[in-house]
């Protein structure tokens, strides 16, 4: 099926994915939506980009068809607030042109706001812990859930949401209920899950667990310390190509740091957003960036999944995540559905270790460019060689047991031989 039509959608349908400009469906997408139709419980692993949302969106606006007005029908399930939100966008975007109504429940926001919006809720996209709170307070009823979903499985499961999970589905009756659940990896708690939630699913696994799409194009620059490092990003920043730029960093700390000093030197009106914002800032810098007044986003990796943003031309890790699974979600911010990409990495020396490791579990061999020119090298401070040294040194040792390094840990001073006195 190389059409949307082909799929016998209704016109609402077809008009709403004309306006998104959705010219064919992907591959996930082929696969998916012909299952979910003829109401098959469903599995969809494939890489992040690829349609996956859409692919279970526009059954579900298809088989729901209208709003009944009463109680809700279709639960999504979601790791977190960000993707609750986008999720509801998204699902309004397709069914414009009907009258279904969806809500989306998440915590760190006012109950107030989201309980008035349940009243004729067609479709809830929530939180595990906000959906449950809210059920608790018997401001949900879920007893007439006949589709139920859950999106990024691998990652709701990462941040321990099992017994969440677990609790809705012994809420929720099974009997002509319909499951969905798509992740981009299957690890063996999802798998598990699978089995609890799932009866005799199709299976659509379009690609193997941490491949990367061929539309990314990926470069490393080997740098020697993070002076060099803050010095290649400013000159990569101010190339007219670099259009929309998602920066990822490990820490917190780091990501406020390397943010104001874009703010100052390069693009004011740069966003950040991590675990530690407030709700409506993190919020606020997503809208931004999807809206084009922030060309620039740092960000930590509660971002790299899920956060779907047309357009980003590039992915900067300006340091080397510590796995394969974060590098794939994080340059996945790239090279969406039909698009292209560059993810540009910044190595220095005691993360080639971690980087060796990716380049093993994506299969593939990372291109090395030289530094450009124009780009100030400074020598790598004492204190900086040293972490390093001290680094690769651990690295080894955890390696090979027998290695013996420079750097060794200190030992727990044993407590003086002194009796206590008891009065």
């Amino acid at each position: 099926m190389s059409r949307f039509i082909d799929f016998k959608l209704n016109k609402q349908i077809i008009n709403a994915l004309d306006d998104l400009e959705f010219a064919k469906p992907t591959p996930i997408q082929k696969e998916v939506i012909p299952k979910v139709l003829a109401g098959n419980d469903v599995i969809g692993i494939a890489q992040t980009g690829t349609g996956k949302t859409a692919a279970f969106l526009i059954p579900i606006v298809r088989k729901l068809n209208y709003s009944q007005g009463e109680k809700p029908r279709c639960l999504i399930i979601v790791p977190t607030r960000e993707l609750s939100i986008q999720v509801q966008e998204h699902f309004q975007n397709i069914a414009k042109y009907t009258d279904l109504k969806i809500v989306a429940l998440y915590g760190g926001s006012g109950k107030s706001k989201q309980i008035e919006g349940l009243n004729g809720a067609d479709v809830i996209v929530g939180t595990p812990g906000r959906v449950l709170e809210l059920y608790t307070e018997r401001h949900l009823y879920l007893k007439s859930i006949q589709y139920m979903v859950i999106d990024e499985a691998d990652m709701m499961l990462d941040m321990g949401f099992l017994p969440q999970v677990n609790r809705l589905l012994e809420i929720i009756p099974s009997k002509k209920r319909q499951n969905l659940l798509f992740s981009a990896t299957m690890s063996p708690n999802a798998k598990k899950l699978t089995e609890d939630f799932l009866e005799y699913p199709f299976i659509v696994r379009l690609d193997s667990d941490n491949k990367i799409p061929v539309k990314i194009d990926q470069i490393v620059y080997y740098t020697s310390n993070f002076k060099t490092k803050v010095n290649l990003l400013e000159s990569l920043l101010t190339k007219k190509d670099f259009e929309k730029v998602v920066i990822f960093l490990r820490i917190k700390g780091d990501a406020n740091n390397l943010f104001k000093f874009i703010q100052r030197k390069i693009d004011s009106e740069a966003a950040i957003i991590h675990g530690n914002k407030e709700q409506n800032t993190r919020l606020n810098a997503i809208k931004k960036f999807k809206e084009g007044s922030s060309k620039i986003l740092i960000a930590t990796d509660i971002a790299s999944r899920g956060m779907d943003v047309d357009h980003v031309s590039h992915v900067i890790n300006f340091d080397v995540p510590s796995n394969a699974d974060k590098y794939v979600h994080r340059i996945g911010r790239t090279g969406r559905v039909f698009s292209v990409g560059q993810a540009i990495t910044f190595c220095n020396p005691a993360e080639k270790y971690f980087l060796k490791k990716i380049e093993d579990q994506i299969n593939s061999k990372i291109k090395a460019l030289p530094i450009p020119s124009d780009v100030d090298i400074p020598e790598t401070p004492l204190e900086e060689k040293k972490n390093y040294d001290r680094l690769i040194d651990f690295q080894k040792q955890k390696e090979n047991p027998d290695y013996k390094g420079a750097f060794h840990k200190k030992k727990k001073k044993s407590p003086k031989n002194s009796k206590k006195k008891f009065k």
